[in-house]
């Protein structure tokens, strides 16, 4: 709808649509691959009748000049779609890569790579699904699938003269049992409140690798652990190290830069 709605002019102008040719989608850089598939649906949702096939699967690792898939039929079609169909591959197979990058930084230590909600508005299920792909796992994919509580929930519940501890029973009290509960806390002392309340799950926030080892030992066999705020890959295998048991990044979806990916008329 956004990229040809109304028509291509200049492919109408230049191709006649009697011509038939071949296409591949290739590597310019090395990453990993997600959202072949889509990129594939999108040719066809121009022009069914082209042909379409998968030379990778998505999660594969790709060189320069790795073949990812290839294209037959009208050419006019396939220029039409063409750059719909990369800004798919490009942006998913990105995400990925970057995931991939701090699973690998991680590898051997007891901690999970996670996203977050910072995805791009109706590009979430995408999104997460590359990362996945990348080797990551995720986080909530939306706001009902569990309850977390962070700093701008306490500070609209501060005016009713509720303590920490009191949000996380009040949390309990008024959900399903199904539900677990998660809090954000600052420093150690927060973190023993919120263990106290029998919060399930910890979100460390931005805090220092040495009170981060405080809280975990704190919540061996209590509750799970979760580091999060601006971490960067140079930090991450150092926050991976203090037991963490995950470690969510906003950046992984957020700020990943898209793979070179291209298409070619063969």
């Amino acid at each position: 709808m956004e990229d040809c709605s109304m028509g291509d002019a200049t492919t109408e102008a230049l191709i006649s649509s009697d011509t038939a040719g071949d296409a591949i989608i290739v590597s310019d850089e090395v990453g990993i691959v997600a959202g072949t598939p889509i990129a594939l649906e999108v040719f066809k949702k121009i022009d069914p009748s082209l042909s379409v096939k998968s030379i990778l699967t998505d999660g594969d690792t790709v060189v320069v000049g790795s073949e990812v898939a290839t294209i037959s039929g009208s050419l006019a079609s396939i220029l039409t779609a063409e750059r719909t169909a990369l800004n798919f591959i490009r942006k998913l197979s990105g995400i990925a890569t970057q995931t991939s990058k701090f699973v690998r930084e991680v590898s051997g230590t007891n901690a999970k790579i996670v996203d977050t909600r910072k995805t791009t508005p109706g590009f979430r299920y995408l999104e997460k699904y590359a990362v996945r792909m990348g080797g990551g796992s995720n986080h909530r994919h939306n706001l009902a699938d569990g309850i977390l509580i962070k700093d701008n929930h306490f500070r609209a519940l501060a005016k009713d003269g509720l303590s920490l501890e009191d949000v996380v029973r009040k949390a309990y009290k008024l959900s399903s049992h199904t539900i677990k509960v998660e809090v954000e806390v600052e420093n150690v002392a927060q973190a023993e409140s919120a263990l106290h309340a029998g919060a399930e799950i910890l979100l460390l926030d931005n805090m220092s690798n040495g009170d981060m080892e405080i809280v975990i030992e704190m919540c061996q066999g209590k509750a799970v652990t979760e580091a999060s705020g601006g971490i960067s890959l140079s930090r991450v295998r150092d926050i991976a190290n203090t037991g963490v048991d995950i470690i969510s990044i906003g950046a992984l979806t957020h700020s990943a830069p898209s793979l070179d990916l291209s298409l070619d008329i063969t």
